[in-house]
C-alpha cells in the first residue's frame, strides 16, 4: 500500500469535465481526498488559454511507478498528446509524492520518475490546492507546504484563483 499526492490540471476541451472524469476515475483506485477546482495561468514557456488544477490524495495498492502507470492512462483516456513539453493539454496528471505505508516518503532520482516532484515547491497551481487540501502537509525534502507556499511570490499565489463553477 502508498499514498499518493497528485497534480491534474487540464486546459483544453470541457476542462472541469476531463478533471471531473479523471478524479472519479480514481475513486476506484482509492481516492482520500481532492481539492476544490482552481483555474490558473499556463506555466512555461507556451502561449496557451489558463488551466482548472486539483491536487487528490490517493492510497492503494500501486507503487510509485504504478501511480505514473495510472496517472498515464488517465491521461490517455482524457486524449492528451505529447507533442510540446509545457503545451496545452486535454489532461494532465503529475505524480508528487508517493509515501509507503510506513510514512516513508518515496524518493528517486529515476529521470522517469523524478520523486518528489522536481518542481512542485515552485508551482503555485501544485502547492495552493494541496495546502487547501492539507494544512499539514509536507512536500519531502523541500517542507511544510503552508512554508512553500508563503516563499512564492505573491503574484503567483494570487493568480491560482478558486473556480466557483464546480467544487
Amino acid at each position: 500500500m502508498s499514498r499518493a499526492v497528485l497534480s491534474l490540471g487540464a486546459n483544453l476541451g470541457d476542462r472541469a469535465g476531463a478533471l471531473r472524469g479523471a478524479i472519479e476515475a480514481l475513486r476506484a483506485d482509492g481516492l482520500v481526498a481532492r481539492s476544490r477546482l482552481y483555474e490558473t495561468p499556463p506555466w512555461g514557456p507556451v502561449e496557451q488559454p489558463p488551466y482548472l488544477n486539483a491536487v487528490v490524495v490517493v492510497r492503494g495498492d500501486r507503487d510509485a511507478a504504478g501511480w505514473l502507470a495510472r496517472a498515464h492512462e488517465l491521461e490517455q483516456a482524457a486524449g492528451r498528446t505529447r507533442e510540446v513539453r509545457w503545451g496545452a493539454r486535454t489532461l494532465d496528471v503529475d505524480v508528487v509524492t508517493v509515501t509507503g505505508d510506513d510514512g516513508t516518503p518515496v524518493l528517486t532520482d529515476d529521470p522517469v520518475l523524478t520523486l518528489p516532484h522536481p518542481r512542485a515547491h515552485e508551482r503555485a497551481f501544485v502547492l495552493v490546492p494541496w495546502l487547501s487540501l492539507d494544512p499539514a502537509a509536507v512536500l519531502p525534502g523541500r517542507g511544510p507546504v503552508a512554508d512553500l507556499v508563503a516563499a512564492l511570490p505573491p503574484a503567483d499565489v494570487a493568480a491560482v484563483v478558486p473556480w466557483e463553477h464546480l467544487r
